[in-house]
């Protein structure tokens, strides 16, 4: 009896060469699972599943986790205000951690004694699901034929012609992976440091030109509303943030990064959603947290983004910064107005009752009302007491400042 294993599949290159690597040459039965983190309309979902049944595979699932991907990881991603190197919203480092805990579940329900993904040895994906596979399921062997043949795009495309596969060839020129959280784009120009994706390798292509205005509104740091359009469930928020973004060609960018295997790596990316939906937050929180509040929410946010970027999920500490993350946002609520143009956007301004710039006390630059210049000068005097100090004991040379 032929023993089974189960490939996350995403029906691209290395996913389907895998299908018929595993079946034709380690003569197993290959039940292949999308992770669907919501990146996928209705009709995509259905050709991958008729791309993995005409290469041959016993059954295929749809496992999707959209809303447990947002409840525990995206909504914290957003309190956080989390951008890998101030640029990046973890699209794909953040899902991987999902789809893993998905094909283990999936996994142990058919009884297969194998799992499998496509990764190659060269990027961080293969470290995201090796890591969560060996920790939720070490009693499942971990087979990955793309890393272990060290094979090009173009060895799995022959491979596959010489097997009858027919597909459109040409639209695997660029790795696409969608998900919720935006999709990232790999190909030719991002293996070089000189060069940048051209218009036609991103999904989604301009439509409008004429400025737009737009309002989010959050409720301790969760998005609800669209301009005024009220959403029960944040994932379908989302959703709309992003498909008007889209129609500007927003939150196209490239990501230069460290990988987890210790090399550079280069990745672009479009986010319309996130980037706006991150900047807007960000906005808010300006208005409505102290400054220690904010201080220590970008040190740990940014500690969020590092452990999650780096298969680090399942660490405890992850639980420790969710729960600060989550305290923060009690006042974060109140809408915050955004200009769409073509290509970008532009933060105008926030509502919101817990604005503390409304709190009366004064105008920054123009009027003081809580406090009068001897207040100042009384202050600024003892502020200043410690500086006296070391300066009359050590001296300060205008000259070298030092």
């Amino acid at each position: 009896m032929s023993k089974k294993v189960v490939l996350a599949f995403s029906g691209g290159l290395d996913t389907s060469f895998c299908v018929k690597y595993l079946k034709e040459e380690k003569g197993l039965e290959v039940y292949s699972a999308i992770g669907n983190t919501g990146g996928f309309s209705d009709e995509e979902l259905r050709g991958i599943e008729d791309g993995a049944r005409e290469l041959g595979v016993e059954d295929h699932v749809n496992l999707d986790v959209t809303d447990l991907y947002y409840r525990n990881c995206i909504r914290y991603m957003v309190y956080g205000n989390v951008l890998k190197n101030n640029t990046y919203p973890l699209s794909v480092s953040s899902e991987r951690i999902f789809q893993a805990m998905a094909i283990v579940d999936y996994a142990r329900k058919i009884g297969a004694q194998y799992i499998a993904h496509g990764s190659t040895g060269a990027g961080n994906d293969q470290i995201r699901f090796d890591l969560t596979f060996q920790i939720l399921a070490p009693e499942i062997e971990i087979l990955t034929p793309t890393r272990d043949l060290t094979l090009s795009r173009e060895d799995e495309i022959e491979y596959l012609k010489k097997r009858g596969v027919k597909k459109d060839w040409t639209k695997m020129t660029y790795s696409i992976n969608k998900g919720l959280w935006g999709t990232s784009v790999g190909g030719k120009e991002t293996l070089t440091t000189d060069q940048n994706l051209p218009e036609e390798a991103y999904p989604s292509q301009l439509q409008k030109e004429k400025p737009e205005e737009m309002v989010l509104t959050f409720e301790k740091g969760e998005l609800t509303a669209v301009n005024g359009e009220k959403y029960a469930n944040p994932v379908e928020a989302i959703r709309k943030v992003e498909a008007l973004g889209n129609a500007f060609a927003i939150g196209r960018d490239t990501h230069v990064g460290d990988t987890i295997i210790g090399i550079k790596g280069r990745v672009g990316f479009e986010a319309a959603g996130p980037l706006m939906i991150i900047k807007a937050h960000h906005l808010l929180e300006k208005h409505t947290l102290t400054k220690w509040q904010l201080y220590w929410k970008e040190q740990l946010g940014n500690w969020y983004g590092m452990l999650l970027h780096e298969a680090q999920y399942l660490e405890p500490v992850m639980r420790d910064i969710e729960a600060f993350l989550e305290h923060s946002q009690a006042n974060v609520s109140g809408e915050v107005i955004l200009k769409l143009h073509p290509y970008r956007f532009e933060l105008v301004g926030i509502r919101s009752k817990h604005d503390l710039m409304n709190s009366g006390f004064g105008d920054y630059g123009e009027m003081n009302k809580e406090w009068n210049a001897d207040d100042v000068k009384g202050f600024t005097k003892l502020m200043g007491n410690y500086l006296k100090i070391f300066n009359k004991v050590n001296g300060f040379d205008v000259e070298t400042g030092v």
